[in-house]
């Protein structure tokens, strides 16, 4: 149960330019793997790697993120936020730039686990930021516009390391460098968002945590496998165009960058379908969606229809990203949203860890084809869960503008 009243801003100028700063924040949670995805062959070719090997230079950040985001979480609860957060920011950039420097396998994945760390505090920071300063029906609308700009960094972050990737492999981890002067406009915009971790928060941590809210559990699982999916289809679609005769770059780039633009279109109704439909509901739409997806990605042999599995799947990530996001933080006890928050982030990312690492032997025996299969079956499987989900816990993703809201606390000078 949401019981967290807003901080108040100074004034409308401030709100708008923190708004602002925090919607760029939350497209580089996007970039984080999906700038290389273009070049993934390439460095295949370049450093003599495998395929799975490949795949792990999308996702190895995963899993340093996923180790560390709980202790982000608990950082944030304990000194709050603007601090973690623009720490974060200015790591991602410097971490995530050095691959432009790289020249091997072993440096570029060392790199690319301490970029991990960055990416944690900004994953975590972004989407504890949201809920802190919106309440009510404005938080669903803004989520849905953080969904919309997350879709839009999707499309032109991959289109401009398309563009670097023309002349080297090394050239999209220049992107990442935009971390650096966003960390610094995120210092002076973001208002001083008090700790909630101290006096009158609950004790014991992680397992207090879990014992107030349990439901928690089965959300972070969600929050893993549709991670899982999303990097299933991000790594092995453009292994795809490969195997069909499509391997220019800035045409990779143009298909991952159609998914990230239909998830910012559907974003942009995240406001209305929330307003509508309980969050069970929107998480089941989207696991149809994205069993479509594997579906056409599966059976399917033509650039243009392949291109549709990305346009499919990106629609079903636009509503289940802020739906899951505010269904846990709503859940969490507000002394301890930082930390429900960062073991989303763990399992969010732990999810794109596992993706190559699981589905890569798969398709090696195989072929990518039956992976997508396998990977549309787990859609299928979790969204029988949900259609049988006890009617109590569907209760519990009533709108949010149903349920009387608290009072905004009256500016306290700090």
């Amino acid at each position: 149960m949401d019981t967290t009243t807003s901080t108040p801003f100074p004034g409308a100028g401030r709100r708008t330019t923190t708004l602002s700063a925090l919607l760029l924040a939350s497209t580089l949670t996007v970039m984080a793997g999906t700038v290389l995805a273009p070049v993934v062959a390439a460095i295949r070719t370049d450093l003599g790697v495998s395929g799975t090997a490949a795949g792990l230079i999308l996702t190895a950040h995963g899993l340093s993120l996923a180790i560390t985001s709980p202790f982000v979480g608990w950082a944030i609860d304990r000194w709050g936020l603007r601090t973690p957060l623009t720490a974060g920011l200015v790591l991602y950039g410097v971490a995530g730039g050095a691959g432009l420097l790289a020249d091997s396998y072993a440096v570029l994945i060392a790199s690319r686990f301490v970029f991990g760390i960055g990416a944690a505090a900004v994953f975590t920071g972004t989407t504890v930021a949201l809920m802190a300063l919106f309440e009510g029906p404005e938080r669903d609308r803004v989520a849905g516009w953080r969904s919309t700009a997350i879709g839009l960094g999707g499309v032109v972050w991959p289109l401009i390391a398309g563009v670097l990737a023309v002349r080297s492999w090394h050239g999209p981890f220049a992107i990442y460098l935009v971390g650096i002067p966003v960390g610094i406009a995120m210092l002076f915009a973001m208002p001083r968002i008090p700790a909630t971790g101290g006096a009158g928060a609950p004790g014991g941590g992680t397992m207090a945590l879990f014992r107030t809210a349990p439901r928690l559990l089965g959300m972070y699982a969600l929050s893993l496998v549709s991670s899982f999916l999303l990097y299933v289809l991000i790594v092995f679609l453009p292994q795809r165009f490969d195997q069909i005769g499509v391997a220019d770059p800035l045409v990779i780039a143009a298909i991952t960058a159609s998914l990230s633009l239909a998830g910012s279109g559907s974003g942009l109704f995240y406001g209305r379908l929330r307003a509508a439909m309980g969050y069970v509901a929107l998480l089941r739409c989207a696991l149809v969606l994205w069993g479509l997806a594997f579906v056409v990605g599966a059976s399917m042999s033509h650039a243009i229809p392949l291109a549709l599995a990305a346009v499919l799947f990106g629609a079903g990530s636009g509503i289940s990203v802020p739906a899951l996001a505010m269904w846990i933080g709503e859940t969490a006890p507000a002394a301890m949203r930082g930390r429900a928050m960062a073991f989303s982030g763990t399992a969010n990312f732990a999810g794109q860890f596992a993706a190559p690492v699981v589905a890569g032997p798969l398709v090696g025996a195989t072929s990518i084809t039956v992976g997508f299969v396998a990977a549309g079956a787990l859609c299928a499987l979790v969204l029988l869960v949900l259609l049988f989900l006890k009617p109590g816990a569907a209760r519990q993703a009533a709108p949010v503008a149903a349920r009387p809201q608290p009072r905004q606390a009256a500016p306290s000078g700090r």
